[in-house]
């Protein structure tokens, strides 16, 4: 379900580029796992979509991008790209000077956003905090409850009381949330959305038929039609779940689905 906001927002910024996304729906959550497990689970996933042609990878994973994305960066002959320097880098051109970042214990464990901030601005404070149950509010669809704001609450008052500025939406469930989150944090907090950075990132990197030694759909001419955009999504399990689940965050039919094999 998260990567479904990154998807969103590629989606929104290159109308015209097909996309395949990838849930490994059969192996989630990602967030409780080791990084050995991630990153394995993200290597299988990235050679199952080279396969089939992609001319660049989107790591829609917090977790898989603090785990994996180096792995990746070596393994693979199209651009990878991650979720968090995008996110960072917002962070850090937003912020007064303190920055909160909330994610999934996997991320916040890894301290990736901490390093990538403080890379662009070592003065920059920022606290990092875990907030698992955002993930299961997200994927029931309870994101806009009177239970998503309380844990909300909970979740973002010793950042709040910490003195944060600017708060980064450290998981790609996150954003679903947004507007429980913004009504916690009020006006004063910028909020970072990692899906939003990394769909701009994406546009700015997209690569060319002749750079991209494996041209996307829409770059073949495949697709509805010459330069359209044709979508094709794949999960590991619980594919019908899954196409309901996204035709209604979407607001959209799900028409090419496909039920894969990662092991």
């Amino acid at each position: 379900m998260g990567g479904l906001t990154v998807f969103r927002e590629i989606a929104r910024a290159l109308p015209n580029q097909s996309l395949i996304y990838l849930g490994d729906s059969a192996r989630v959550p990602y967030g409780t796992k080791s990084p050995e497990i991630v990153r394995r689970y993200a290597l299988q996933a990235a050679d199952h979509l080279v396969q089939r042609g992609i001319g660049m990878l989107v790591v829609a994973c917090n977790t898989a991008t603090s785990a994996a994305l180096p792995a990746l960066q070596e393994t693979l002959s199209v651009p990878v790209i991650g979720v968090i320097e995008p996110g960072a880098r917002a962070a850090a051109e937003r912020t007064k000077g303190r920055v909160g970042v909330i994610a999934t214990e996997g991320t916040v464990n890894s301290r990736a956003y901490t390093r990538a901030i403080q890379k662009i601005k070592p003065s920059i404070d920022v606290i990092e905090s875990a907030a698992p149950l955002f993930v299961a509010l997200a994927e029931e669809g309870w994101a806009n409850t009177h239970v998503a704001r309380e844990v909300a609450e909970i979740y973002l008052e010793p950042l709040l009381d910490a003195g944060i500025d600017t708060l980064v939406l450290g998981c790609t469930h996150y954003p679903i949330l947004r507007g429980t989150i913004e009504h916690v944090v009020g006006e004063a907090v910028a909020i970072v959305d990692s899906a939003e950075t990394t769909a701009a990132c994406v546009r700015a990197m997209r690569p060319s038929p002749v750079a991209s030694r494996h041209p996307l759909p829409a770059e073949r001419g495949e697709g509805r039609g010459e330069g359209s955009a044709s979508y094709t999504f794949l999960v590991t399990d619980a594919a019908e779940r899954f196409r309901r689940i996204a035709s209604e965050f979407l607001e959209q039919e799900i028409e090419t689905l496909e039920l894969v094999s990662l092991s």
